[in-house]
């Protein structure tokens, strides 16, 4: 019996040698939710029955958003620590990770009666990011102008970072803008303290007593039923669904991960603009801080947009070594890991519709 040929695969799009440019308008008109969080509203937050805090920080959040927009009142009130609705400047999601804070925070986003063009929402590396681009004093009167800026996990573990973005809250603070934040924390079955609130209010400390701690319980969501990411599968297989999916793009790991390093961060949304689906092969586990957080950079902006990813090699679990895993980016990491894994759900299912394609047209 004669044996059929092998099929040969058209040369697939790459993420390396891509140098987009992002100029600092795009980097304003980008500071909204992104895609992941289109829809979210205060009425699709569905809260645990077993977590009371849930829907408590769910109706307290909506009445500080009917707030946004408002003029300040000017009383002492405003400096209490447990501030009225109607005098908080500022508002901090307070729980451990995928408890659904970013729901709630992108819900606020929306559903505050401020135009759309006043409002800001961004992650901390977002800010910084923009704050890189314009300069400090630029980003203050560019945002300034904003009636709410939203701050998705607010970082501590990078006291630069931490205390350039507590500054720039504080001028805008002074300026009226009225704020809302969460931090990156994890579940205490991972080791870590559950809840930073006392982290984030001592790195912001002159606006700590404007701010309002809404604490939210529960386990992680990501963490339910399927904790596991799926195995790797075949340098093949991961062409294959390249190939069975237009905007789709194959890259070694290691030359995607070296080539990270010749574009700054706050490029790397634009960097996977268009890109339906992300092939990855030869996966291998990360033993470089600096590469290794340039990668959780990439994973966060794939994971907001909602783009599969599908990879052979090492399993994604172990994508970083132990050691990193025990430094002082472990929250990172572990939010990385359970984000990969959320989007290598949807390349598996990519993958399997792509055999099923190839096996059909065979």
């Amino acid at each position: 019996m004669p044996t059929s040929a092998p099929k040969v695969f058209a040369p697939a799009a790459t993420l390396v040698g891509r140098r987009p440019e992002v100029g600092a308008d795009r980097l304003i008109a980008d500071l909204v939710p992104p895609p992941r969080f289109d829809q979210v509203r205060f009425s699709s937050y569905v809260p645990n029955p077993a977590e009371p805090s849930q829907s408590a920080a769910r109706d307290r959040l909506e009445a500080f958003a009917a707030t946004v927009g408002a003029a300040p009142k000017k009383s002492r009130g405003l400096f209490k620590k447990k501030a009225p609705a109607s005098g908080a400047i500022g508002v901090y999601l307070d729980g451990g990770f995928g408890v659904g804070k970013t729901h709630l925070l992108a819900s606020l986003w929306h559903e505050s009666p401020a135009p759309r063009e006043k409002k800001a929402y961004g992650t901390f590396v977002e800010y910084t990011s923009l704050v890189g681009a314009l300069g400090f004093a630029a980003a203050v009167e560019r945002l300034a102008d904003f009636a709410l800026v939203c701050i998705d996990e607010f970082e501590l573990d990078d006291p630069g970072d931490t205390v350039l973005v507590s500054t720039l809250l504080t001028r805008l603070s002074d300026r009226g803008v009225k704020l809302a934040a969460t931090s990156n924390t994890l579940p205490d079955k991972l080791g870590e303290g559950r809840f930073a609130a006392a982290d984030f209010l001592r790195e912001i400390q002159a606006l700590s007593a404007r701010f309002e701690v809404l604490r939210v319980d529960g386990p992680d969501y990501r963490h339910r039923d399927l904790p596991t990411p799926p195995a790797p599968v075949s340098e093949d297989a991961v062409a294959r669904t390249v190939e069975e999916n237009p905007g789709a793009t194959l890259d070694a790991f290691d030359g995607l991960t070296g080539e990270l390093a010749a574009v700054h961060p706050s490029r790397y949304g634009a960097l996977i603009d268009g890109v339906s689906a992300v092939g990855l092969t030869g996966v291998r586990p990360l033993d470089d801080q600096n590469v290794a957080l340039r990668l959780v950079v990439l994973i966060d902006r794939l994971y907001d947009r909602k783009v599969p990813v599908v990879a052979s090699g090492t399993p994604l679990g172990d994508l970083f070594t132990p050691e990193l895993l025990r430094g002082g980016y472990r929250k990172k990491y572990l939010r990385a890991i359970s984000r990969i894994t959320a989007l290598a759900r949807d390349g598996m299912a990519l993958a399997d519709a792509a055999q099923i394609s190839v096996g059909a047209g065979a």
